[in-house]
């Protein structure tokens, strides 16, 4: 039985994603819409949403962003895509999301709310990289914000380099 070579734009289509704010593509799966919504300083969430997450050749760069809610990412195929997360005191740890276990890459990865997390696709052979994330409390846009490079940098001037790689100008 033949497999069928797959390719971003053929799991674009086949997933129904749609641009992200941050890059990259996504689409929401789930939502506790069966439960009680939770109270939290931002207002009513979900106790839990999840989503489709893919980084292409096209859309390399998952942008700094900062959410309230913590996330844990899935990989689930293509190639590595490596996470920067700047702490509140300013430590920066990076991981590798991929299927390379051996060689210390990731298929589960837990980021707690109230840091800074960027993402980038790593070269390999297949053009992109698919993850899922769960969010809890349920992901709401009132709850992220985008990396502001002069503040970033203000705030964090020892990754003055990855910052600019990992932000738009301007912003």
């Amino acid at each position: 039985m033949s497999q069928r070579k797959v390719n971003a734009q053929a799991l674009i289509r086949a997933l129904d994603l749609q641009s992200h704010v941050e890059g990259g593509y996504f689409r929401r799966t789930y939502q506790a819409d069966h439960r009680e919504m939770l109270d939290t300083v931002g207002g009513p969430r979900y106790l839990m949403t999840s989503i489709y997450y893919l980084l292409t050749e096209q859309s390399p760069v998952g942008q700094f962003h900062f959410n309230h809610s913590d996330i844990v990412h899935f990989f689930h195929l293509g190639d590595p895509i490596e996470y920067s997360m700047i702490h509140a005191d300013g430590s920066l740890e990076t991981l590798v999301m991929g299927n390379d276990i051996l060689a210390g890459q990731h298929l589960q990865m837990h980021v707690p709310g109230g840091i800074w997390k960027a993402s980038r696709l790593l070269e390999g052979e297949h053009g992109f990289g698919l993850i899922s994330e769960a969010v809890s409390p349920g992901f709401d846009f009132a709850d992220m914000e985008m990396g502001d490079r002069r503040k970033l940098i203000a705030r964090f001037p020892q990754h003055r380099m990855l910052i600019e790689q990992l932000t738009c100008e301007g912003d």
